[in-house]
């Protein structure tokens, strides 16, 4: 034979590593399962979207912006940079946006971690964080959550070690609503060496209402090795948009910028951004909705599991251990949607009144 011998197997055009990585879970579409089920419509509690609609405005905006898609976006998203600067009160220079606050956190790893690196996070915590950590090659250090569902913040400062070049803390924690208070949070930051990379990842901070739960941009956003995460997905309503954005040290910030995809924050994102951005009272209206709703959703279903810890998000974690899975397809079957984690529990997204009512018989029904 000529050339080089043929090979018996074809060429593996994919890293062998990842094979064990699990893939994120969206939730899944209701269209999809009211088919399946010959349903009109099925309830989508899975996925932390607020069901309000899109804020005044952002249809209208987002529809002008479309009739100049044949044209790149502004990549600077200097318009978005500047509103968000002015309306949380700091620099321009201190801001970079990303496709949603997860790609924002994939980049802070690009920015901070070489392979080898290690990132300590909380686990159960959300579901994106060992796949950017194991996409990025870099060592995962995962931290298992207390009794009570939350962050063990003791057992995450003695994780750190010379490698160790990122912490994430998601506060409201994703996908067990549990929060951290500031004194933990204070203790927690001054033991953290000054050369490693605290993200407080902040995602439903619009819907915390403990006064002792710290808002993370006005407490901490001065130390140096801060960075807050926040997303517009959640209490702005624009999860189909993807916008997210960070606000870090000038120099972290700048960093980051240099490693975001070029041009990811889509027109029509930043047009819809800055419509939503408009609408904080509203924005404000919605979230009381939904707390209201929280507060009367886990009394109810307390009486099913006792043991649902306090939500300061906008979901509800059921601690099913083992019968989470089955519990899921039970709902399902009755035509609501829910996201379980495997041998952990269920996260419950607040919805209408009429969709957690819906929910709750359901729940009833299946456990």
């Amino acid at each position: 034979m000529t050339g080089p011998e043929r090979r018996s197997q074809p060429p593996r055009l994919t890293r062998a590593d990842l094979d064990a990585l699990p893939t994120y879970v969206p939730g899944r579409s209701p269209a999809d399962l009211a088919r399946e089920l010959g349903l009109t419509e099925a309830i989508k509690l899975a996925s932390n979207e607020v069901p309000y609609g899109p804020l005044p405005g952002v249809a209208e905006a987002v529809a002008e912006a479309v009739a100049g898609s044949h044209r790149y976006p502004d990549m600077g998203v200097l318009a978005l940079r500047d509103a968000l600067a002015e309306r949380y009160g700091v620099t321009p220079d201190r801001i970079a946006t990303g496709c949603g606050s997860v790609a924002l956190c994939e980049h802070l790893v690009r920015a901070t971690c070489l392979p080898g690196d290690e990132i300590v996070y909380s686990w159960r915590s959300f579901e994106a964080y060992p796949i950017i950590a194991a996409t990025s090659g870099v060592t995962s250090v995962q931290v298992p959550n207390t009794a009570a569902h939350g962050h063990d913040l003791t057992a995450m400062a003695n994780a750190v070690t010379e490698h160790t070049r990122l912490i994430l803390v998601c506060n409201p924690n994703n996908p067990t609503g549990t929060s951290l208070r500031r004194a933990e949070l204070d203790r927690f930051l001054d033991s953290v060496p000054q050369d490693v990379l605290v993200v407080l990842d902040e995602a439903y901070r619009e819907f915390v209402t403990d006064p002792d739960v710290p808002d993370g941009l006005a407490v901490y956003g001065d130390r140096p090795n801060v960075v807050v995460l926040r997303t517009l997905s959640k209490a702005w309503g624009l999860a189909g948009l993807r916008i997210g954005f960070l606000v870090g040290q000038p120099e972290v910030a700048a960093t980051v910028r240099k490693v975001v995809t070029p041009f990811s924050a889509s027109s029509a994102a930043q047009a819809g951004a800055l419509a939503a951005l408009g609408q904080e009272e509203e924005v404000r209206r919605r979230c009381a909705l939904v707390v209201g709703e929280r507060a009367r959703l886990t009394e109810a279903i307390r009486k099913l599991v006792p043991d649902v810890p306090e939500s300061q998000a906008n979901f509800v974690w059921l601690p099913l251990g083992d019968r989470a899975v089955e519990f899921a397809k039970a709902c399902e079957a009755r035509g609501v949607i829910v996201r379980p984690f495997a041998g952990d529990g269920v996260r419950v997204t607040v919805g209408t009144p009429a969709e957690n009512d819906a929910f709750l018989a359901v729940a009833e029904t299946a456990l």
